[in-house]
């Protein structure tokens, strides 16, 4: 069995960027805590908890007077909270999501509506939302109006896929560009993002079965197993090599690997000394 790793997979320099901030502000200034998980990666969380970097779910759960926002970024609303608080910040924003942000704003303030393609619930999205000063809406699905806005501005949240942006996009288009007066597409979608996307297609057209290694709360991690599926190749997702049914290898020659941009290499290598033992 031949095993093939996707050209591009695993950290990106957003998630870099951010595990590199902690690790340092924890040598300098000590153990501090997280508002969420700094990325959607479990082995990534549970390797920052034991060097001092802890993650709570709110405001009201922190410990001391130190905070760290997030690779997802937060709203200007949560941001006033934690200056209320007097707290100290550490921001590890993605800079790819400090566009999207800066790009809601200004479309809500020329005047537009700003839909985010992308999942509401995704804190990343939420806080582009709140960027949008109240003049927002995240979908996945293009939506309906009682009354058709006159000027919409359409973004992304930063790991969805080129594919599905464009199909969103053409919807607007196809339909209701007759009771437009104006739309707006600013691409927020990041570079590594179409990087491991393109990698992925590219990989799926050589092999038979694909592993997707990544957190399954993480919205680029599914994205790809999603645009591997969606190739026609086998494709499983998983988080951790334990997860890996012997059962899949069968009758297959070539295997690949490919992992979301939030997924450590050590878990890469992992997962493929798992496949190399299970050939054996």
């Amino acid at each position: 069995m031949e095993i093939e790793k996707a050209a591009e997979l695993g950290f990106c320099t957003g998630v870099r960027r951010a595990i590199d901030i902690l690790e340092r502000a924890a040598r300098e200034i000590g153990p501090l805590q997280t508002l969420g998980p700094v990325v959607h990666n479990q082995q990534v969380v549970e390797g920052l908890a034991r060097s001092g970097i802890k993650a709570v779910e709110s405001l009201d759960h922190l410990q001391g007077n130190i905070l760290a926002i997030s690779s997802h970024g937060v709203s200007p609303q949560v941001l006033e909270q934690i200056r209320d608080r007097g707290l100290q910040i550490v921001d590890t924003t993605c800079p790819f999501v400090r566009r999207a942000q800066v790009a809601a704003r200004r479309l809500a303030q020329a005047g537009f509506l700003v839909i985010v393609f992308g999942e509401e619930s995704h804190p990343e999205v939420q806080g582009v939302l709140g960027w949008a000063e109240g003049k927002g809406l995240a979908t996945l699905e293009p939506p309906r109006f009682d009354k058709m806005p006159r000027r919409i501005g359409i973004i992304s949240q930063t790991t969805q896929s080129y594919s599905g942006f464009a199909r969103f996009v053409a919807s607007f288009i196809g339909s209701d560009l007759a009771t437009l007066s104006e739309l707006r597409v600013v691409n927020t979608i990041c570079d590594a993002t179409r990087e491991r996307q393109q990698a992925a297609l590219e990989l799926a057209s050589r092999v038979d079965l694909i592993v997707v290694v990544g957190g399954r709360n993480s919205a680029n991690s599914r994205g790809l197993a999603e645009i591997c599926a969606a190739a026609g190749v086998e494709t499983y997702h998983i988080e951790r090599a334990g997860e890996i049914d012997p059962a899949w290898l069968r009758n297959h020659r070539r295997v690949g690997v490919t992992a979301g941009a939030s997924t450590p290499d050590q878990a890469i290598e992992e997962v493929i000394a798992k496949l190399k033992h299970l050939d054996r």
